[in-house]
């Protein structure tokens, strides 16, 4: 059984247990389990893309997404955003080859991975970088949603 994401901010604070990550982790795990049961489903006549294994770190200041895009070329990622999701697609190409394919376990073809972004995400500055095979989003977090102490009076 898996566990709810608990977050610590700082000494004594109370885990706060985002339903979004959980959401998430779910829709991986799914993506992951589906993948291992039916390597290459799009030669199995799969409708629809495939999705990068991807990882979500939530920094003091920002979100980073890296998704790994191994072989891909910058030109051949699009990444989109909204005001609650990001977007991230394209197409790792097959590339040619002179000898017999005995096993075949990498994926190609056209790859497509989306994810929500919290109500406190600064759309406006998102940046992306792809380096070694990683394609990393940042997204950094809108000035007035960090936490600050608030004085009590009296």
């Amino acid at each position: 059984m898996t566990l709810p994401a608990h977050h610590h901010h700082g000494r004594g604070a109370l885990p706060v247990w985002d339903p979004f990550r959980e959401l998430e982790d779910l829709h991986t795990r799914m993506d992951r389990l589906m993948q291992s049961a039916f390597p290459g489903g799009a030669e199995l006549g799969a409708a629809g893309a495939w999705a990068p294994l991807a990882d979500v770190e939530d920094t003091e200041d920002a979100y980073l997404v890296e998704l790994e895009v191994p072989g891909v070329d910058k030109d051949d990622i699009i990444v989109e955003v909204t005001d609650s999701e990001i977007d991230v697609h394209g197409e790792i190409k097959e590339k040619e080859r002179t000898g017999v394919v005995r096993q075949r376990a990498r994926h190609i073809g056209e790859f497509d991975y989306r994810t929500s972004l919290p109500p406190n995400s600064d759309t406006e500055h998102i940046s992306a970088e792809l380096t070694n095979g990683v394609l990393t989003v940042r997204v950094p977090k809108a000035e007035k949603a960090k936490a600050h102490r608030i004085e009590i009076a009296g």
